[in-house]
């Protein structure tokens, strides 16, 4: 008679464990030959083919794994490929897939609770904090990535001025704010702001000095303007690398005003905090950034970790919990057990329910190293210095901005940048994104990637030459 109910689980597990590992060697395939595969356009018809309108029946779990390898895996967004310099993606590595493939086995709820993975992110947090220079009470909680950690320092920052009324009363008990960024800072600065609700109107954006970076005269301007008008400074952003230039604010002048001023100092190092791990001159680039009260960075940029991993990290770990901490009944905790432990993630942000992104994180820094990690780092920046000096030398490309980090924007002599990146995406030879400088558009490379050589720098300029210069 046949056991009672239903189960999930397979029937036949070494026919399941033969089907797994041919999926895991094909991951690992297409991993090894990353420098034979750039992005390729997705079937006009995927989204049909993909359509879950029949799924009442179960399919054999090889079947689903060959779909996944030739009718998925293949239409990624292209940013393993060691000339993929659009946005700023990072590119993986495959010691992850070997986290990712433990984590999911493990499927821990990294919300609460007394379990190992828990002390996993702890140990995260705590070099991450090590890293930055933050005093020791500082702590943290890894996140989907920059935008929402920036939501949970700002929040923190809105704790400190007004305690816990703000999360009894809300907005109504408080005056209007304002948050200052430099000319060119990311927009997920105004994202936040409109999610707290004081909208995107309070963001202050503050010109760059002659030298590209934030000018302290306007923002101290900017904040005695805003003080008449009973305006309460909220925070001030340093930008650790810009999205459009990869320049980094002056931190160490920023963070001495935001104490002589009592405003909260928030630092978006999105991609540029790993420049810590950097050779010189630019592990000074982030000078000052342990000065911050709070700082956000992502793992799954130029740490190659896959998607997706941010951080928040804030000097005053008492004050980042009580601006989340909510514990209901039925999560009160123990003195022992599972409910026991002194940590609880779900105290320091706003996902009670969260997945295992240490592991990978951890993973990552164990099995490559920091001296590896940071060599990569200094790899990039001197890629793109070199692209920036073939630019310059040549007849159809104009150089839009010194290079300062790991970024390269340059003007085309003539043409669309649109078109001729959009071209030079569809031969498969290069990825560039497009972006605004000194309101005329351009070709942007912002390069992330551990696999990116020289070589691929020269081609890259080469085919965007050859771009242009076929528009006669």
């Amino acid at each position: 008679m046949a056991e009672e109910g239903h189960r999930l689980d397979p029937e036949d597990w070494d026919a399941f464990g033969s089907q797994m590992h041919a999926l895991l060697d094909q991951c690992l395939s297409r991993m090894q030959h990353a420098r034979d595969l750039p992005w390729q356009p997705k079937p006009e018809d995927m989204g049909a083919r993909m359509a879950l309108d029949d799924v009442a029946s179960a399919q054999d779990a090889g079947q689903v794994f060959d779909r996944l390898t030739g009718e998925i895996m293949p239409y990624a967004t292209g940013n393993t490929h060691p000339r993929f310099f659009g946005w700023v993606h990072g590119t993986g590595l495959p010691v992850a897939v070997g986290a990712e493939m433990v984590a999911a086995t493990m499927n821990s709820n990294c919300g609460g609770r007394d379990h190992g993975a828990a002390e996993v992110e702890r140990a995260v947090i705590n070099w991450l904090c090590q890293l930055s220079g933050l005093p020791e009470t500082a702590f943290g909680i890894l996140t989907t990535g920059t935008s929402q950690a920036t939501i949970l320092a700002l929040s923190a920052a809105r704790m400190r001025l007004f305690g816990q009324d703000i999360r009894k009363k809300g907005l109504k008990v408080i005056p209007d704010m304002a948050v200052y960024i430099v000319e060119g800072g990311h927009s997920c600065i105004s994202k936040a702001l409109e999610v707290l609700g004081h909208g995107a109107q309070a963001l202050r954006t503050i010109p760059v000095a002659a030298d590209g970076r934030m000018d302290l005269t306007a923002l101290q301007v900017a904040v005695t303007r805003d003080r008449a008008a009973d305006i309460v400074p909220l925070a001030v952003v340093g930008t650790a690398g810009s999205v459009n230039l990869g320049v980094f604010d002056p931190l160490d002048q920023i963070g001495a005003f935001c104490q002589a001023e009592d405003i909260w100092f928030h630092v978006d190092a999105a991609f540029g905090f790993w420049t810590l791990l950097a050779d010189a001159p630019w592990c000074d680039l982030p000078k000052g950034i342990g000065q911050a009260n709070s700082i956000a960075c992502d793992f799954h940029k130029w740490m190659s970790v896959p998607y997706d991993c941010g951080a928040c990290l804030i000097s005053d770990r008492d004050l980042h919990r009580q601006t989340f901490a909510e514990r209901p009944s039925y999560l009160a905790s123990q003195s022992d057990g599972l409910a026991g432990g002194d940590l609880w993630f779900c105290d320091y942000g706003l996902e009670l329910s969260r997945g295992f992104r240490a592991l990978k994180v951890w993973t990552t820094v164990q099995a490559c190293g920091t001296d590896a990690l940071g060599a990569s780092v200094t790899d990039n920046c001197r890629q793109a210095a070199l692209m920036g000096q073939l630019v310059e030398a040549s007849d159809v490309l104009t150089l839009a901005r010194p290079v300062v980090s790991n970024l390269c924007c340059f003007w085309p002599d003539r043409g669309d940048p649109g078109q001729i990146a959009a071209k030079l995406q569809l031969q498969g030879m290069a990825v560039f994104s497009t972006t605004l400088v000194d309101g005329r558009s351009c070709l942007r490379a912002a390069i992330v990637n551990h696999r990116t050589t020289q070589a691929d720098i020269k081609l890259a300029v080469e085919a965007a030459e050859s771009e242009v210069r076929a528009l006669g």
